[in-house]
C-alpha cells in the first residue's frame, strides 16, 4: 500500500466520518444542541475540502495509485452516508431521499467494479453530471447539518432540503446514464439478446 500526502488526507477523511456521527451521541450537558450542529457542520466541511485537496494534490505531484483510486471513492461514499444516516435520525431528511442517494451508489459501485473486472471501467468514468451530483451533496449536507438560520434570516435547512432534493434527481439521472452506457457491454457479456 503506498503512502504519501494525498492517502494521508484521504485517510483523514474517513477518520473524520465517526466524529461527524459521534458528535449527535454526546450527552447534551457537554455539548448543546446548536454546537452539536456546528461541529459536525465544521467536521464535514474539513473532510469535504480533504476530498477535492486529495485529487488535486496527487494529480499535481503524480502521486496517483491504485490504492488511492480506490480509496478515494469509498471514503467518500462511506462520508455521505454517514451524514446522511445521521440527518435521518434527527428528522431532518427525508428517508427516501437517503435510500435513493445510498442505494444508488451502491449500485454504481458494483457496476464499476463489474466494468473494471470485465476491462470496461473507463466507460462508466465519473461524468460532468456526477461531479455536479457530488457538488449539490456536498453543499446540502453542511446546511443540514448547520441546520439554524444563518445570518439571522437565511433558512439553511430549507436551502440543504431543496439542494438534497436535487442531488436525489440528479442521482437517479446519472445512475441511468451510467447504466445505459454499461448496457451494451452487460447484455454482451451475460449472453442476451
Amino acid at each position: 500500500m503506498p503512502f504519501n500526502i494525498p492517502i494521508l488526507l484521504t485517510w483523514l477523511r474517513v477518520a473524520l466520518i465517526p466524529l461527524v456521527v459521534g458528535v449527535y451521541f454526546l450527552p447534551t450537558h457537554w455539548l448543546p444542541v446548536a454546537e452539536r450542529n456546528l461541529a459536525a457542520t465544521l467536521v464535514f466541511i474539513v473532510a469535504a475540502i480533504t476530498d477535492w485537496f486529495d485529487g488535486y494534490l496527487a494529480r499535481r505531484w503524480n502521486q496517483t495509485s491504485a490504492f488511492g483510486a480506490f480509496l478515494d471513492p469509498v471514503a467518500d461514499k462511506l462520508m455521505v452516508a454517514g451524514a446522511l444516516l445521521v440527518l435521518v435520525e434527527l428528522g431532518r431528511v427525508n428517508a427516501i431521499i437517503a435510500f435513493i442517494i445510498i442505494g444508488r451508489e451502491i449500485t454504481i459501485s458494483a457496476l464499476r467494479e463489474w466494468m473494471a473486472e470485465i476491462g470496461a471501467r473507463k466507460s462508466v468514468a465519473v461524468s460532468s453530471l456526477g461531479k455536479i451530483k457530488t457538488a449539490a451533496q456536498m453543499v446540502a449536507i453542511p446546511l443540514l447539518l448547520f441546520h439554524d438560520p444563518l445570518f439571522v434570516s437565511y433558512d439553511t435547512h430549507l436551502a440543504g432540503e431543496i439542494l438534497l432534493w436535487i442531488a436525489g434527481v440528479l442521482t437517479v439521472w446519472s445512475m441511468f446514464y451510467y447504466l445505459r452506457r454499461a448496457w451494451p457491454l452487460i447484455k454482451e457479456k451475460s449472453g442476451a439478446a
